[in-house]
């Protein structure tokens, strides 16, 4: 018998309408480049807008009260048994535990296979002209630092509107973004998290179109919308 359990539909956890940004508990727009945290209440909505399109957001999920609980993309991987995350999509940790759910998503191309990029793995990749960029492990230190963690506690991440595809023998390509202006994706919290971002300062390949672009981040509680 299987261990990998069936991906819920949305409505299994929320139903979630279609928001009104003017009734946002909050609302930033994240720089191009930039990272950006904020704890999310177990019940509150998370939408992260592509503005611009074409723009990769590596997110991060951390147990606001412990935060040595946080998201695992192997568990997640295991878990619905598929390697891209979208409407339905558990996000496990790695103590098995649920911290979200995708309960809704415009885009429906989001990666959590290829990690984030860094200054070494630009150099490998891309040549040593490209060491001293500013890379996304070095934006989740920054947010991360101001909730007491340290760049241990980085760990593999979502790349919301990255596309990926998993090529045939098992590699991976980053290839042009497939996402349009104004695409969105929806995190219900099913517990207080902290929520990680880096809006991917990436220039030296197509996963933000060679143009890192801001987005926008809004919360609603539950019953607004």
């Amino acid at each position: 018998m299987s261990n990998i359990l069936p991906a819920p539909t949305a409505s299994t956890f929320f139903a979630a309408p279609i928001y009104d940004a003017e009734k946002a508990v909050y609302d930033f727009t994240i720089p191009a480049n930039k990272p950006w945290s904020h704890v999310v209440l177990k019940g509150q909505v998370l939408r992260i807008v592509d503005l611009e399109g074409q723009q990769a957001v590596d997110t991060l999920f951390y147990n606001a009260h412990d935060t040595s609980e946080r998201y695992s993309a192997q568990d997640t991987i295991l878990t619905q048994g598929g390697p891209y995350v979208t409407t339905g999509t558990r996000l496990i940790s790695n103590e098995g535990n649920m911290l979200g759910v995708i309960v809704a998503d415009s885009c429906g191309r989001h990666d959590t296979s290829a990690g984030a990029c860094s200054c070494e793995a630009n150099t490998v990749r891309f040549g040593h002209h490209t060491r001293y960029m500013h890379a996304c492990r070095e934006n989740f230190l920054i947010a991360v630092s101001k909730h007491g963690m340290t760049k241990r506690d980085i760990v593999p991440n979502i790349n919301f509107f990255m596309n990926v595809p998993i090529e045939p023998d098992g590699s991976l390509a980053i290839v042009d973004g497939v996402s349009r202006p104004g695409d969105y994706v929806d995190i219900l919290a099913t517990t207080n998290i902290i929520a990680v971002i880096s809006n991917c300062p990436q220039i030296n390949n197509p996963c933000n179109g060679f143009n890192p672009t801001p987005v926008r981040v809004t919360i609603f509680d539950p019953a607004i919308g």
